[in-house]
């Protein structure tokens, strides 16, 4: 298992093996370069623990257990987790600031604690099978050479069908589960027990009048620790908003350092944002690279992707994001990212949707026929977010409630396409509980699944395959609990989004860049699958593997075929199932030694 995970810890690795346990883990090596070896052992008492992350917060740890009589004698950062647990037991990781999956087995208690951070940066998953527990940080860890069964899970198909991840605790497996972002799994003869030790407050914690000042002192407090680090760092620059912003406050708190900007390039002009990311990065002295993605990178680089981890994931900017971290390894072992900025100070179109929704439902529905009429006939485009695409999927869902709404919105296939591959998929609950504002709602959604199973996923998987620790700045836990107290009107106004963070950025950044249309990170997959990728994504979507998981391939090569011929734009449903093919042939692999045709 550990040397499955050579890809995320190469710089070391280590086991240790007692009476009832056997942990191990490879390390990456960010903090403490000469010392940190894992698993952490305590010598009195036996607690082994094993960490993939960062604990930003280990200065102030340290002087606090070495005020409660305890010195930590490695330097590393993570050398404060064995002597926490033994002093606050498992309220140890309310303490804990940065990014982590952590395990500790406690051989007195004979328990398994295992834990996640709060935004869910890191992974970690179990499986339990005849009275022995195994953990990793990656499926395919687990699936590899253990010799128990995996089933697949129909369910959780469908979940990926419908939202294009798995959320904690699904996994690709019945065996497999997955710890949930800001929970405490504890594992012992009793059973298996789970606690929240952190929920995101948004929509109960009482809202302040923001000031740009106290939230400045809270994100450079972020930058500044994430790059308080022993190696050298660098950042993913688009020419956004949010990765714009950490590279400026990065460059205030840092001019002595030179970091380099690693951006994303295309052909394909409504794609490519290197020209804005070339801008900031001069304008602040750093040293642009870019990294220019073509077509025929995606088949080999999707089927490695999935190979390392085990699992489906269907956001097309996995791939690029993966050659970005390729080459970011080069020169860095860690960079920081502008994940966690819209979901925290709403920065989607779709909670502009949230509001507009509302007036639409107060139209005659004369006009609301016309209204849909009119955008259904609207014609297919090959360009980068295009109005036509998301009006359409506005209107498709204007009989539901706000979340449901936001879900289709969102949605990879929607129920409609859903249906037609033969599969009844409604879109999930993923709230318990309603706030009473519907923004708050939405916001809750996408952090728990959007960013946490999503884009974090996405982070994670494509930097650990290169070794490359991906950071963000925004999911410091003290910035996103001031997020959480922001009023509505300083997330969403009128027609702008992100109003509180666009106005706390004037502080360091152009108004061009700051007030510059919204355009994410996207691939020019609609063209590519009607051109270059036509027949690869037909050798995948009308195989047999789909059928045996309950798809109807006659009904997905009926799709490719309708958006070859631009009568739709599918790509995002066809992507799905490329990837879920994809998986299932590794899959295959695993269970026979070589696909099986």
């Amino acid at each position: 298992m550990v040397e499955a995970l050579a890809h995320r810890g190469p710089d070391a690795s280590g086991t240790s093996i007692g009476t009832q346990a056997a942990v191990g883990a490879s390390r990456l090596a960010i903090r403490g370069l000469d010392s940190g070896q894992q698993p952490l052992i305590d010598a009195k008492s036996g607690v082994m623990v094993v960490c993939n992350g960062e604990i930003d917060n280990h200065r102030e740890l340290r002087r606090w257990l070495e005020s409660r009589g305890r010195s930590v004698a490695q330097k590393t950062d993570i050398a404060v987790i064995p002597d926490l647990y033994l002093e606050l037991g498992e309220n140890f990781v309310e303490r804990l600031v940065g990014v982590f999956a952590i395990a500790i087995w406690d051989p007195k208690k004979e328990e398994l604690l295992l834990t996640r951070d709060r935004a869910g940066e890191r992974p970690i998953f179990f499986t339990i099978s005849d009275g022995v527990v195994q953990f990793a940080t990656e499926v395919a860890a687990l699936v590899g050479e253990s010799g128990a069964t995996f089933t697949r899970s129909k369910e959780a198909i469908h979940e990926y069908m419908t939202i294009g991840c798995l959320a904690a605790p699904s996994s690709p497996y019945l065996e497999v589960q997955k710890v949930r972002p800001g929970e405490l799994v504890t594992i012992s003869t009793s059973g298996v027990q789970r606690r929240r030790y952190w929920t995101w407050e948004i929509g109960t914690v009482k809202k302040a009048v923001p000031t740009r000042d106290a939230f400045d002192e809270v994100f450079r407090e972020a930058v500044r620790s994430q790059t308080d680090i022993d190696v050298p760092f660098g950042i993913f620059l688009s020419g956004g908003l949010d990765s714009s912003l950490i590279a400026a406050v990065t460059r205030d708190l840092r001019p002595e350092v030179s970091f380099p900007a690693y951006s994303l390039r295309f052909e394909e002009s409504s794609y490519d944002e290197g020209r804005f990311a070339q801008q900031i990065a001069e304008s602040l002295g750093l040293n642009p690279i870019s990294v220019w993605v073509n077509p025929m990178d995606l088949p080999t680089t999707l089927a490695d992707l999935v190979a390392h981890v085990g699992e489906p994931l269907a956001d097309p900017a996995w791939i690029p994001t993966a050659l970005l971290a390729q080459r970011a390894a080069q020169d860095v072992k860690l960079v920081l990212a502008g994940e966690g900025g819209d979901e925290l100070f709403g920065g989607y179109p779709t909670h502009l949707a949230a509001k507009w929704g509302e007036k639409w439902a107060r139209l005659p529905r004369s006009v609301q026929a016309a209204f849909r009429f009119f955008i259904q006939k609207w014609p297919v485009s090959d360009k980068k977010v295009t109005v036509s695409f998301l009006l359409k999927r506005f209107v498709e869902g204007m009989h539901q409630d706000g979340i449901a709404r936001h879900l289709l919105w969102k949605a990879n296939i929607s129920p409609s396409v859903m249906s037609h591959l033969g599969m009844s998929a409604p879109l999930p609950q993923m709230l318990e509980t309603s706030t009473g504002e519907l923004l708050d709602d939405l916001q809750r959604v996408d952090l728990k699944i959007t960013l946490a199973e999503g884009l974090l996923t996405k982070s994670d998987r494509a930097g650990m395959r290169s070794a490359l620790e991906v950071r963000a700045p925004f999911l410091d836990q003290r910035v996103m609990e001031f997020a959480a107290t922001l009023p509505v009107d300083s997330r969403v106004k009128g027609l702008t989004t992100k109003v509180f963070l666009k106005k706390y950025a004037e502080r360091y950044l152009p108004h061009s860049i700051i007030y510059r249309r919204k355009r994410g990170l996207s691939v020019p997959l609609s063209l590519w699958l009607r051109g270059p990728l036509y027949d690869w994504a037909l050798s995948r979507v009308s195989s047999e593997r789909l059928e045996h998981v309950g798809i109807n391939v006659k009904a997905a090569v009926e799709l490719l075929e309708a958006h070859r011929r631009r009568e739709a734009d599918h790509a995002r449903a066809l992507w799905t199932l490329i990837v879920l093919c994809e998986w299932l042939v590794w899959d295959e692999t695993k269970i026979y030694g070589t696909p099986q045709d």
